[in-house]
């Protein structure tokens, strides 16, 4: 493999595994803060055990995501230096803020959070956590306000060959950004929540800590899915933007080689042929993709063929057409897994509100805890169609992958790397897989179980209240 495909397995590889950790702290922070707000406002404890508990897997989380993702920047040195180079003065203003603002503010008052207990009141620690979970979502938008800059690029101007910014207003208001980060964070909610329904699940099938987990998945399953409806409703929303912005990665996601009729069928499935430019064996449903387009049942979407000749008048020859087969399957993946979601959770809610949860069946609890993986597997495929979609460019209309790697780097030098950083990651994926079971395993209540009291600083009296 030549140097740019093998960075390209790098930056993807790396990316896809940092991306486990991010929605997850994202979530589990939100869940801990309302949780910790139940706490405060009611004054039972076991809502203090709930925080304390899932605060424990949260900063398990919080400390592998920050490793895997320091080598997300120095991948832009490394692999992608003339990217940098010619983007970095737009690129680099919002990580270097996201670095500076988000990441210091969920450092500092996570440390407040830690060890705060018993030194500060409950509302200042109760803020604490809130500040937190605020700090993860402006992670999160400076990050996709740089990705969104690669999608649709807005706010600057060439000067000297270099891309400069030059209204940074632009690129917070960048149309990609509104529609890009509802739809993200809302997912990493429902990752957050599907994970604690899922690990409560499983704790209910074993009948162990049934008053606690049972709590945290009504919590969790009423978070799980108002967040998934938000999911579904954001990528609407994201789908119809894409047929302005970037109508061929809303072709190549239907497998639509030629213009569809009017009005549009959306496809469920198709054999996709790419050498012979043709999908054959589809099954599809009439008039969807006019209303996923235009939220109306007519209207007709332009197909790669057309496009392709269209970006060759506005971009000079070459071949526009993403890779079709992985941008198809990415997406179908995605809405799979979310259907799946929104179908657990609507169970989930139906048997909290028929007073259910106290012998709940069998059956769907293990489809609950098998559930945990639903999220994941929607936030790498959702991610895999977003990017792979936008080949061949790393900035949309402005710079291809072929002209953004770094030149002066050997293939056997990036495949070191890869083969180095996948055997780092693969260590840590370990590591946080045997911590998460042996917190998982000894539950909620293990501190009590070793020292025999509560350690409850605002229980005056000590007492085994849940024990």
């Amino acid at each position: 493999m030549d140097t740019v495909m093998l960075s390209r397995i790098q930056f993807a590889s790396t990316t896809i595994f940092h991306y486990f950790f991010v929605p997850v702290s994202i979530g589990l922070a939100l869940l801990i803060a309302i949780m910790e707000t139940m706490y405060v406002r009611k004054g039972n404890d076991e809502y203090k055990r709930m925080a304390q508990f899932w605060g424990k897997l949260f900063l398990i989380n919080f400390a592998v995501g920050v490793v895997t993702g320091i080598l997300q920047e120095f991948q832009f040195g490394m692999n992608w230096s003339d990217y940098s180079r010619f983007v970095g003065d737009v690129f680099g203003a919002p990580l270097a803020i996201e670095a500076l603002l988000a990441f210091f503010l969920e450092s500092t008052f996570i440390g407040i959070w830690i060890f705060g207990w018993d030194k500060v009141s409950k509302r200042i620690h109760l803020l604490s956590i809130w500040l937190v979970a605020l700090g993860t979502m402006l992670s999160a938008f400076w990050i996709l306000l740089a990705n969104s800059f690669m999608q649709h690029p807005v706010g600057f101007a060439v000067n000297n060959g270099r891309a400069e910014m030059n209204d940074i207003w632009a690129l917070v208001t960048n149309g990609q950004l509104l529609v890009e980060f509802p739809h993200t964070v809302l997912a990493a909610y429902a990752t957050g929540a599907f994970l604690v329904t899922g690990i409560s699940a499983y704790k209910l099938l074993k009948k162990q800590d049934v008053s606690f987990f049972r709590k945290s998945f009504e919590i969790a399953a009423i978070v799980g899915i108002i967040s998934s409806f938000g999911v579904a409703i954001a990528g609407h929303a994201q789908a119809q933007y894409l047929v302005g912005t970037q109508p061929m990665k809303m072709a190549a996601s239907e497998g639509l080689w030629d213009d569809s009729d009017d009005p549009a069928a959306w496809t469920v499935f198709a054999a996709i042929d790419p050498e012979n430019k043709m999908s054959t064996h589809e099954v599809k449903i009439p008039y969807l993709l006019s209303f996923l387009s235009y939220s109306k049942f007519s209207g007709s979407v332009k197909g790669m063929n057309t496009l392709q000749a269209e970006y060759e008048q506005a971009y000079g020859p070459g071949d526009y057409i993403p890779p079709v087969r992985t941008t198809f399957w990415s997406f179908r993946i995605m809405v799979a897994a979310g259907s799946l979601m929104i179908a657990l959770g609507v169970y989930a809610i139906y048997l909290m509100w028929r007073k259910k949860m106290e012998r709940p069946n069998t059956w769907f609890m293990r489809f609950m805890f098998w559930g945990l993986l639903l999220p994941p597997i929607a936030n790498t495929s959702g991610w895999i169609m977003t990017e792979m979609g936008r080949q061949p460019w790393t900035v949309f209309g402005l710079m291809t992958t072929e002209d953004s790697v770094s030149p002066n780097i050997t293939s056997g030098q990036v495949l070191f790397s890869v083969i180095s950083f996948t055997t780092i990651y693969a260590i840590l994926g370990l590591v946080l897989v045997g911590l998460f079971i042996k917190v998982i395993k000894k539950g909620p209540y293990a501190m009590d179980n070793d020292h025999g009291e509560s350690h409850d600083p605002y229980n005056k009296e000590g007492s085994h209240a849940f024990s």
